[in-house]
């Protein structure tokens, strides 16, 4: 199955920016059965294509590939460098009792849990995300925020969250119900992802609306 043309955002000779639906793997995962991807299908259509970063397979939103060697390497040292721009939106639990806060806990590996994470103080990387209250419906009893991670660690947003008591609505790995079996899906989209073209050093800017 091809990706329809409304998930390529962009693609040139270089790079390829792409929404990836909820439910899809990123990237191969382990065994016959998991091959099926948005990186397989957007390389069934224009050939060679380089990993650069992933997304849960619950989460859904914007991503970028490289087309070329020269290409990964430049946007591989955006990544971690910290250049890059990514911003999320989420439906979560609860009302925060601020508007804009921060969430700075340290993550690891939860392994006897895994693919789990978990708050490790002492042995944790450092994590910290930005998060802005955009609305509440007191009918539901949920917040719609917006996500700035500033690190970029394997479940860092879901965790944040549901450490501080309000996590994502739908999030079956973390223990977060859905809102209704019609809205079972993790409710958490990459809408916004901003980079230096990896050739022309053009700040580039990619927008991709939430459906939920």
């Amino acid at each position: 199955m091809l990706l329809s043309k409304h998930d390529c955002l962009y693609a040139d000779a270089h790079l390829i920016v792409a929404v990836k639906p909820t439910g899809l793997l990123a990237v191969p995962g382990r065994g016959a059965g998991k091959q099926d991807c948005l990186s397989a299908r957007l390389a069934a259509e224009f050939g060679e294509i380089h990993i650069v970063h992933r997304l849960d397979q619950a989460t859904s939103g914007l991503m970028v590939f490289a087309r070329n060697l020269t290409a990964l390497k430049h946007l591989q040292h955006q990544f971690s460098e910290r250049l890059v721009n990514k911003t999320y939106e989420a439906v979560i639990h609860g009302k925060p009792e601020q508007l804009n806060f921060s969430v700075d806990l340290p993550l690891m590996a939860d392994w006897p849990n895994r693919p789990k994470q978990k708050v490790d103080i002492e042995n944790g990387k450092p994590s910290l995300t930005h998060v802005e209250v955009l609305t509440f419906n007191g009918v539901t009893h949920t917040s719609r925020v917006r996500l700035t991670p500033v690190t970029g660690r394997t479940h860092q947003l879901r965790v944040h969250l549901k450490t501080i008591g309000h996590p994502i609505v739908g999030d079956g790995l973390y223990g977060s119900q859905p809102l209704s079996d019609e809205a079972s899906r993790l409710m958490l989209h990459a809408t916004r992802l901003a980079l230096d073209h990896p050739i022309t050093s053009e700040r580039m800017r990619f927008d991709s609306a939430p459906h939920f």
